[in-house]
């Protein structure tokens, strides 16, 4: 598989918030997107997702057969997107049969994230980190090779973030992908990584290993 991005911009409220992003993300690789707070680094993984739509240059998936984007897609944005009412296993037992393409058990998924205590407790219950590795376990519950990431480990402590690390390098043996927004290192072997930075330029690019992309005053 192969996700291509040439040329990307966007506009928010007829305000261009960057410009002339382009990278080449293929099977097992990762991408790490760094940049100040407000650089548009959620917002490029909004366009990714197919949350926003580009004001120029084109986002093309391959090798996939009739599967779109959308579909192949995992996404984690800053909010966890859980209902408290429900129990962690409730939770990724409604994510399993509303995504499709079921992978992991629910009780697994938390295992592997190290919550398997916490699987019949409300997530109204759970502190700020247990609720961001339920979010993170949707990723297991459901066979979708690309995942979109915003400040994963946001809430994590140490011990979470190794666990967080190693899934996404096992995701990646396995031939997935990842797209990671953070502001902290997540020492990932052999990531691309780009910064999103602003300039008075009136576009920049972006290589397929390394560099920066623009952002319009």
């Amino acid at each position: 598989m192969r996700l291509s991005v040439n040329d990307l911009a966007c506009e928010r409220g007829e305000r261009r918030i960057f410009q002339g992003v382009s990278f080449v993300l293929e099977s097992g690789e990762a991408l790490v997107i760094t940049g100040r707070n407000g650089a548009g680094k959620s917002t490029l993984l909004d366009l990714l997702a197919g949350r926003l739509t580009p004001a120029g240059g084109k986002i093309l998936w391959e090798g996939a057969g009739e599967r779109t984007l959308a579909e192949c897609l995992h996404y984690v944005g800053h909010r966890d997107a859980l209902k408290s009412a429900l129990t962690a296993e409730e939770n990724l037992t409604f994510a399993r049969d509303f995504l499709g393409h079921p992978a992991m058990k629910p009780g697994e998924a938390l295992d592997a994230v190290g919550l398997a205590h916490a699987a019949r407790l409300p997530v109204a219950y759970l502190s700020a980190g247990q609720r961001r590795r339920v979010a993170l376990a949707r990723l297991l519950v459901a066979e979708r090779p690309l995942w979109l990431l915003d400040e994963p480990t946001s809430a994590l402590d140490t011990a979470s973030q190794e666990t967080l690390r190693l899934l996404l390098e096992k995701h990646r043996e396995a031939g997935g992908m990842i797209a990671a927004t953070t502001h902290s290192p997540l020492f990932l072997r052999d990531a691309k990584e780009i910064r999103i930075e602003r300039v008075i330029r009136s576009s920049a690019r972006v290589d397929a290993e390394h560099g920066e992309a623009g952002e319009a005053p």
